[in-house]
């Protein structure tokens, strides 16, 4: 009977200090990577990479230890204008055939309220590695009643230079501002626990 109690103890603690990791992956149908850039410094012009994939992970149900990790493909851009994405694809601007994808891993988050968190980490734009903070709101996690999993959302904001990356260098801040505000919302569907 001892020996069963021991065994139990030892156990409890072990399970005690271990937390599983949950996967999560965004929901294709109810997730936008967007950006906005000025155009001749009066004019706002948005558009959208819609082939990318994020993976979560989180130990935490608040997500305070979460890291990101995301791949979006350049040729995806859309801007709701053909010849104005042709353009973006070029060499004039991300080079598409030569850069393929943009890329971000989260190196740090931090609380910045209640649900609010500081995301630090390594983005590659057009070959150029630049660590980038961003804004990322966690808005809940719910049960889908479509599809009866955990589903998890939020959204990330925040301004890079087009700059930093060498994209667009012969279109001064003049014509397009030289800023990108980024925009990414998403629903995000429990996976994997390990």
């Amino acid at each position: 009977m001892k020996k069963i109690a021991v065994i139990f103890s030892a156990f409890f603690v072990l399970t005690a200090f271990t937390t599983g990791v949950v996967t999560w992956q965004n929901d294709d149908p109810h997730s936008q990577l967007g950006f906005t850039v000025t155009h001749l410094g009066i004019s706002d012009v948005s558009g959208t990479f819609n082939d990318f994939d994020v993976i979560v992970k989180s130990a935490k149900p608040d997500f305070s230890d979460a890291s990101f990790e995301l791949t979006a493909k350049i040729a995806s851009i859309d801007t709701r204008v053909e010849a104005r994405n042709n353009h973006l694809k070029s060499p004039d601007f991300f080079d598409a055939t030569k850069f393929p994808s943009l890329n971000f891993r989260s190196t740090e988050i931090k609380s910045a309220g209640k649900n609010k968190y500081k995301l630090t980490g390594d983005l590659t734009i057009h070959g150029i590695t630049k660590p980038v903070t961003m804004d990322l709101l966690y808005k809940n996690t719910v049960e889908n009643p479509m599809s009866k999993k955990q589903t998890a959302g939020f959204q990330i904001t925040g301004t890079i230079k087009r700059s930093d990356f060498n994209v667009g260098p012969g279109f001064p801040a003049q014509m397009i501002s030289d800023e990108v505000q980024i925009k990414a919302d998403g629903e995000f569907v429990q996976s994997e626990i390990k």
